[in-house]
Parts: C-alpha cells; structure tokens; sequence
C-alpha cells in the first residue's frame, strides 16, 4: 500500500472507535500465522509511568546488543512511530506491506461476519508482524489502556511484567477505584512470568501481590536510595548498584530507572546477558520525550505530559524540588474527557502567569476559552490563546521581561510534539 492508501485506510478504521475485549485480536492474530509467538517479550501496564519504563528497558537491552523491538502509545509523532526495533520507527515500506496485508485480513474477518479490528487492534498487530518478521529477540511491550481486556494481552507469558504507578483514571472503563483499576492491569500477569513494580499504594500493591502469586510469581518492588535529584542528570543507588545515573529528569524517574533494573537483572536470570557495563550505559542514554523534558536553557522550557491528577501531583512535587519558590509561566491544553480541576489545583498554584490553549486536531480537546475561565478560579494571571505556537511566542516574552522566567508546558501528550517542534523552530530562528 502507497502512504496515502495507508493514511486512507486509518483514517476509515479510526471511526470504528475503542473495543475492548481479546477476541478479534485472536482471530486476527491466528489468520496472520500468530507473529506474537516469534519473540520474547516485557509487557507493562500502570497509569503513569508505562514509557519511561518501556524507553529505559528498551534501551538497556539494546546496549546489551540485543535486537529490541519496543510498542507504546500514544505516539508524540506520526502515527507508527510508536513501532520501533533499536529506536528506529518502522519504514514506510514495511508500514504498507504490513497494512496491507492486516487489511487483506481484516476484510475476510468482516466477509465471514466477523467485527473488523479497530485502529488500535490493527496497530498492535502491525507492531507483533513486524517485531517477529525482523526477528528480535524481544519487544517490550506497553498496554495500551488498562492490561485485561488491552489488545496487547494476546502475548504469551511474558518474561517479566512490569507496572508502572498505579491510580485513577479512564474509570468509565477500568473501574472507580484503585483496587478496581489494579484488579484490570493486574490481567497481564500470567503463569511463568515474573513480577516488578514501582511503589504502590497499599490497596493496588495487595491486588498485584495476589495476583503473582495465584500464578506463581516472585513480584520485586522497585525502591530507589540515596537520590540526588537534578535537571541535567540524576543519581541514586538499588541493592548493590551504586551511583546509577540517568538523564531524565523529574522526581518519578529514579523510581522508573529502579524498576528497569529490576527487570534487566531477571531477564540476565532467565538467559539474557546483559552486563552492568551495558546496565549502567543504558540507563544514562535513556531518553523519553514529554516527561518532565528540559527543551532549552535560559529560559528553561520543560515539557510534562501530565495530563490526569495523579502525573499533575506528581509535576507539582517536581516544581517543589526542582523550582523551590520559583513560580513558572504555564502553558496548560487538556483534553475535556479528563479531571482538569484537579490537575488546575495541582499546577496553577506553581504559576506566576498561566496561559491556556486548545489542543489541536483533537476533538476530545478542551477549549481555551472554557479552560481559561476554570483557571480563573484560582488566578487573575491567565490568557487564552488561540494556537501552540501562540502559547509559546507570549510565553518567551513574559519571561524574557521577566529575568527568563522558566516555563513549562502540561496537560497533554496529545500536542507536545508540536510545542517541542515550535521551540526547536524558534531557537534556530535566533
């Protein structure tokens, strides 16, 4: 299929919306040859915290030499840049050959009365397609919403799952409370697998803890020590690993970085090599876009895909250790299907000036003007504008007039690809 019949074809079986449930993904899988059973794999689930995970597994094991295929969403870029082997998107070649032939599929699902697989469905198949048609030695895979019921829960039993932080929300489909929400993520473990997660509150922990063991797993619990925290690198100790250091920022990444390690020693014990050499290098090489990333110095800019409360309070802790008593310029776009109140209370309080958009080409967007009168609520200081390059173009102002203010950006994934790109744009302009 050319570029266009593979934006066409998207863009059809985007409409069909969300489905959850395994069994389409079966059927599918099983007429594709079952690709999902030609590799190893990390699956991990959590609300928070799912992709610096994946980038720094992903990346240890690259260093180790392994060919490491890796699935996230959502992608801060183009459509499958999300499909990745070595941190190279999937070709636009390999994009057409492998949709076209899930389409083939698909539309002899729908002959035989059978749903169609949704856009979701048909991108995790593409991903299993091309992870085992180029032979990795294993993905790491991130669910894409919940962990039962996700399309990426056709894997066999994983080497490792692996959990990320774990609270509250899409809870019209997963469950209003923590224990239920923990109760869906905890469907990825399976019999054979081990077991890791960050720190839990106690109510998911208990949930994750009964689940390993009605499988028979060992589940290990990812305690940093000693952090040093800081915006350029970062350092803290595990058992005995001393001074690991990574390049991301924020107060959630030391803890991420543990879990990783976590998940590289079991993978080095169940026949993967993987040294502390390449252990160390890959942690400090690790990189994830969107969470808590220092775009530029002088002002800094950071960008922060914190867009429900749980990352808003964790961002809000991150302004505390790393911005003291400095208030920021905020740039804020969320989506209206989220709890932007209580982000609004966790990040306006940190603001000195907060600036409000409309995140573009998204119809779940909130309008600017609607989140403007909400910040109101809490602050005078705030300004609608009317696009991302807007937002960025006044915020440089205020804080160039103001002894280069640091500014921040939150509240969404779904358009910090664009506000990177403007700030990349702008700084070659100087």
């Amino acid at each position: 299929m050319t570029d266009r019949e593979v934006n066409l074809y998207i863009e059809e079986i985007a409409k069909l919306g969300s489905v959850m449930g395994l069994d389409t993904m079966r059927e599918l899988l099983k007429r594709l040859g079952n690709p999902e059973k030609g590799f190893k794999t990390v699956h991990i689930a959590g609300t928070n915290g799912k992709g610096s995970i994946l980038a720094y597994v992903s990346t240890v094991l690259k260093e180790a030499g392994y060919k490491t295929g890796r699935y996230f969403s959502p992608s801060l870029g183009k459509e499958f840049e999300k499909i990745q082997i070595g941190g190279r998107p999937i070709t636009a070649k390999a994009v057409g050959e492998g949709i076209g032939l899930i389409k083939k599929v698909s539309e002899e699902m729908k002959a035989d009365g059978l749903p169609s697989p949704t856009l979701f469905e048909t991108e995790t198949a593409l991903a299993f397609w091309y992870f085992n048609r180029e032979k990795c030695d294993i993905a790491v895979i991130e669910c894409g919403l919940g962990g039962a019921d996700d399309a990426t829960n056709v894997l066999p039993a994983p080497l490792v799952c692996a959990f990320a932080h774990i609270d509250e929300d899409h809870k019209a489909i997963l469950g209003n409370t923590i224990e239920e929400i923990a109760a869906v993520k905890a469907g990825i473990i399976k019999e054979g697998c081990e077991v890791v997660s960050v720190g839990q509150a106690d109510e998911a922990l208990r949930v994750l803890e009964d689940k390993a063991k009605k499988c028979g797993a060992e589940l290990f619990t990812a305690k940093p020590t000693r952090i040093r925290y800081g915006l350029k690198k970062q350092k803290f100790d595990f058992g005995k690993y001393k001074d690991l250091e990574i390049g991301m920022a924020g107060t959630v990444q030391p803890e991420n970085a543990t879990a990783a390690v976590c998940v590289a020693d079991i993978l080095d014990r169940k026949g993967f090599t993987i040294s502390e050499k390449a252990l160390r290098k890959g942690l400090a090489l690790t990189n994830w876009n969107g969470r808590f990333t220092v775009l530029r110095e002088r002002p800094y800019v950071i960008a922060d895909g914190a867009h429900n409360p749980d990352a808003a309070g964790r961002l809000s802790e991150a302004l505390d250790i790393y911005m003291g008593d400095k208030k920021v310029i905020l740039i804020l776009g969320i989506l209206k299907d989220k709890e932007y109140d209580k982000i609004i209370k966790f990040l306006v309080p940190h603001a000195r000036r907060v600036i409000t958009l409309t995140p573009p080409e998204n119809p779940r967007a909130l309008p600017a003007i609607e989140l403007a009168k909400a910040v109101g609520e809490f602050t005078s200081d705030v300004t609608a504008v009317d696009s991302v390059e807007e937002a960025y173009e006044i915020a440089m102002l205020l804080s160039k007039a103001d002894g280069n203010v640091p500014i921040v950006a939150a509240g969404s994934l779904s358009w910090l690809a664009r506000f990177e790109e403007e700030v990349v744009r702008s700084g070659k302009k100087r």
